[in-house]
């Protein structure tokens, strides 16, 4: 058996959500914003609830799921930063373990993660947490599922 049974781990909500009490309240699980995400990353969890899966792809911004949802769960300001989450490399990551990889570099568009050279050894990544957005598009391609998609505090 895998996973998180203690209830610690949040579910990942689409981008703008509101608090996660509140946003149970207000989602109507109308699924829309399940409908409108064109990278299908927003799916239903087991209760109906809108969840990220970056397994599937990775957020664009697009704020079509903001545009669309009625009950306002998911704010339709979306001049504010989207989500409070960062990515972490754990130590699973493959180059800190002597094999080569850069794929999350490679994939990151902002260039949140780069790769830092190691004398007499290959080069590791480094993720600038300033600097990411949290889109998920690291975690998806990452081989070892070394990234994790973390809240870390209050938007801005």
């Amino acid at each position: 058996m895998r996973g998180d049974f203690s209830g610690r781990r949040k579910a990942i909500r689409p981008p703008w959500h509101c608090d996660e009490l509140i946003f149970v309240d207000k989602c109507t699980r109308c699924n829309q914003c399940l409908e409108v995400c064109p990278e299908n990353i927003i799916q239903a969890d087991k209760h109906g609830f809108p969840v990220i899966n970056f397994k599937a792809g990775e957020c664009t911004f697009c704020a079509a799921c903001a545009q669309v949802c009625e009950s306002h769960a998911i704010r339709s300001d979306t001049t504010s930063k989207p989500w409070r989450l960062r990515a972490v490399i754990s130590d699973n990551c493959l180059p800190l373990k002597g094999v080569v990889c850069g794929r999350c570099a490679d994939e990151c568009e902002i260039s949140a993660i780069s790769l830092r050279l190691v004398a007499g050894g290959i080069a590791i990544p480094r993720l600038n947490n300033q600097q990411c957005t949290g889109c998920g598009a690291c975690n998806r391609v990452c081989p070892a599922s070394a990234i994790e998609m973390r809240d870390f505090g209050e938007r801005e």
